[in-house]
Protein backbone atom coordinates (compact mmCIF):
# COMPACT_ATOMS: atom_id res chain seq x y z
CA UNK A 1 0.00 0.00 0.00
CA UNK A 2 2.82 2.35 0.97
CA UNK A 3 4.19 1.80 -2.27
CA UNK A 4 0.85 2.41 -4.46
CA UNK A 5 0.47 5.48 -2.50
CA UNK A 6 3.89 6.93 -3.52
CA UNK A 7 3.08 6.55 -7.05
CA UNK A 8 3.34 10.04 -8.43
CA UNK A 9 0.72 9.31 -11.38
CA UNK A 10 -2.77 8.24 -10.50
CA UNK A 11 -3.72 4.59 -11.81
CA UNK A 12 -6.81 3.32 -11.44
CA UNK A 13 -5.57 0.68 -8.33
CA UNK A 14 -4.73 3.95 -6.45
CA UNK A 15 -7.74 5.80 -7.16
CA UNK A 16 -9.68 2.63 -6.24
CA UNK A 17 -8.14 2.29 -2.79
CA UNK A 18 -8.63 6.69 -1.95
CA UNK A 19 -12.73 5.43 -2.63
CA UNK A 20 -12.45 2.55 -0.75
CA UNK A 21 -11.17 4.61 2.45
CA UNK A 22 -13.42 7.39 1.50
CA UNK A 23 -16.23 4.64 2.11
CA UNK A 24 -14.84 3.49 5.56
CA UNK A 25 -14.04 7.21 6.67
CA UNK A 26 -18.11 8.28 5.42
CA UNK A 27 -19.12 5.25 7.86
CA UNK A 28 -17.12 6.14 10.60
CA UNK A 29 -17.87 9.74 10.25
CA UNK A 30 -22.06 8.47 10.28
CA UNK A 31 -21.40 6.04 13.62
CA UNK A 32 -19.51 8.91 15.58
CA UNK A 33 -22.30 11.75 14.35
CA UNK A 34 -25.33 9.75 14.50
CA UNK A 35 -25.83 9.33 18.58
CA UNK A 36 -28.30 12.12 19.80
CA UNK A 37 -26.31 12.64 23.03
CA UNK A 38 -22.92 13.47 20.85
CA UNK A 39 -24.93 15.76 18.61
CA UNK A 40 -26.35 17.26 21.50
CA UNK A 41 -22.50 17.78 23.10
CA UNK A 42 -21.18 19.17 20.01
CA UNK A 43 -24.09 21.45 19.74
CA UNK A 44 -23.65 22.88 23.00
CA UNK A 45 -19.79 23.37 22.82
CA UNK A 46 -20.58 25.11 19.69
CA UNK A 47 -22.80 27.24 21.06
CA UNK A 48 -20.39 28.30 24.26
CA UNK A 49 -17.90 28.98 21.86
CA UNK A 50 -20.60 31.37 19.74
CA UNK A 51 -21.91 32.73 23.25
CA UNK A 52 -18.07 33.84 24.01
CA UNK A 53 -17.84 35.49 20.32
CA UNK A 54 -20.89 37.86 20.96
CA UNK A 55 -19.49 38.52 24.57
CA UNK A 56 -16.31 39.40 23.18
CA UNK A 57 -18.37 41.79 20.15
CA UNK A 58 -20.62 43.19 22.71
CA UNK A 59 -17.11 44.13 24.55
CA UNK A 60 -16.28 46.21 21.77
CA UNK A 61 -19.42 47.48 20.66
CA UNK A 62 -19.29 49.47 24.15
CA UNK A 63 -16.26 51.76 22.44
CA UNK A 64 -19.29 52.54 20.03
CA UNK A 65 -18.45 50.01 17.27
CA UNK A 66 -15.23 51.62 16.78
CA UNK A 67 -11.51 50.13 16.42
CA UNK A 68 -9.44 52.74 17.36
CA UNK A 69 -6.01 51.94 16.58
CA UNK A 70 -3.50 52.50 14.43
CA UNK A 71 -0.57 50.12 14.13
CA UNK A 72 -1.07 46.23 14.34
CA UNK A 73 0.67 46.27 17.84
CA UNK A 74 -2.37 48.39 18.74
CA UNK A 75 -4.42 45.79 17.85
CA UNK A 76 -2.80 43.02 19.30
CA UNK A 77 -2.94 45.04 22.70
CA UNK A 78 -6.97 45.62 22.16
CA UNK A 79 -7.78 41.57 21.17
CA UNK A 80 -5.61 40.84 24.41
CA UNK A 81 -7.45 43.54 26.19
CA UNK A 82 -10.96 42.03 25.35
CA UNK A 83 -9.48 38.78 25.79
CA UNK A 84 -8.64 39.66 29.59
CA UNK A 85 -12.16 41.18 30.09
CA UNK A 86 -14.03 38.48 28.90
CA UNK A 87 -12.32 36.09 30.87
CA UNK A 88 -12.71 38.20 33.55
CA UNK A 89 -16.11 38.51 33.41
CA UNK A 90 -16.84 34.55 32.61
CA UNK A 91 -14.48 33.85 35.96
CA UNK A 92 -16.65 36.42 38.12
CA UNK A 93 -19.82 34.44 36.51
CA UNK A 94 -18.57 31.00 36.84
CA UNK A 95 -17.52 32.26 40.93
CA UNK A 96 -21.26 33.67 41.33
CA UNK A 97 -22.82 30.46 40.06
CA UNK A 98 -20.78 28.14 41.65
CA UNK A 99 -21.28 29.50 45.08
CA UNK A 100 -25.38 29.52 44.21
CA UNK A 101 -24.88 26.09 43.66
CA UNK A 102 -22.84 25.26 46.78
CA UNK A 103 -25.97 27.26 48.48
CA UNK A 104 -28.58 25.17 46.53
CA UNK A 105 -27.05 21.91 47.24
CA UNK A 106 -26.70 22.90 51.36
CA UNK A 107 -30.19 23.71 51.25
CA UNK A 108 -31.02 20.38 50.00
CA UNK A 109 -32.47 22.04 46.78
CA UNK A 110 -31.68 19.43 43.86
CA UNK A 111 -33.78 20.61 41.53
CA UNK A 112 -32.22 24.20 41.57
CA UNK A 113 -28.97 22.32 41.24
CA UNK A 114 -30.20 20.34 38.45
CA UNK A 115 -31.19 23.68 36.63
CA UNK A 116 -27.74 25.49 37.80
CA UNK A 117 -26.24 23.10 35.70
CA UNK A 118 -27.64 24.24 32.89
CA UNK A 119 -26.33 27.32 33.24
CA UNK A 120 -23.06 28.60 31.07
CA UNK A 121 -21.08 31.59 32.71
CA UNK A 122 -21.02 33.47 30.00
CA UNK A 123 -23.16 36.57 30.38
CA UNK A 124 -23.08 39.98 30.28
CA UNK A 125 -26.65 41.38 30.78
CA UNK A 126 -25.90 42.52 34.18
CA UNK A 127 -22.98 44.69 33.33
CA UNK A 128 -23.05 48.21 32.36
CA UNK A 129 -20.20 48.58 29.34
CA UNK A 130 -21.26 51.94 28.35
CA UNK A 131 -19.83 54.13 31.95
CA UNK A 132 -17.30 56.00 32.43
CA UNK A 133 -14.16 54.03 34.15
CA UNK A 134 -11.26 55.46 36.35
CA UNK A 135 -8.61 53.35 37.59
CA UNK A 136 -7.32 54.80 40.81
CA UNK A 137 -4.76 53.78 43.08
CA UNK A 138 -8.06 52.67 45.45
CA UNK A 139 -9.44 49.40 45.20
CA UNK A 140 -12.83 48.87 46.19
CA UNK A 141 -13.43 44.77 46.40
CA UNK A 142 -16.54 43.64 44.99
CA UNK A 143 -18.64 41.72 47.29
CA UNK A 144 -19.12 38.52 45.84
CA UNK A 145 -21.33 36.90 49.11
CA UNK A 146 -23.76 39.95 48.83
CA UNK A 147 -24.19 39.16 45.07
CA UNK A 148 -25.01 35.50 45.54
CA UNK A 149 -27.19 36.52 48.63
CA UNK A 150 -29.23 38.94 45.91
CA UNK A 151 -29.66 36.35 43.81
CA UNK A 152 -30.59 33.11 45.98
CA UNK A 153 -33.25 35.93 47.16
CA UNK A 154 -34.05 37.06 43.85
CA UNK A 155 -34.63 32.97 42.70
CA UNK A 156 -36.40 32.14 45.76
CA UNK A 157 -39.04 34.54 45.43
CA UNK A 158 -38.94 33.76 41.51
CA UNK A 159 -40.00 30.03 43.29
CA UNK A 160 -42.21 31.22 45.64
CA UNK A 161 -44.53 32.89 43.23
CA UNK A 162 -44.14 29.62 41.15
CA UNK A 163 -45.25 26.79 44.00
Amino acid sequence: MQKLSSYARQTRTKQARWEYDSIFRSLHLLEFVDPPPLRQNVQRALNRGENDHQLRRAIAYANFGKLRYQTEEEQQVWSECSRLLTNCIISSNATIVSRVLEERRAAGNLAGVVQLTQVAPVAWQHINFYGRYECTSRVARIDLERAVAALLQNTNSTTEHVA
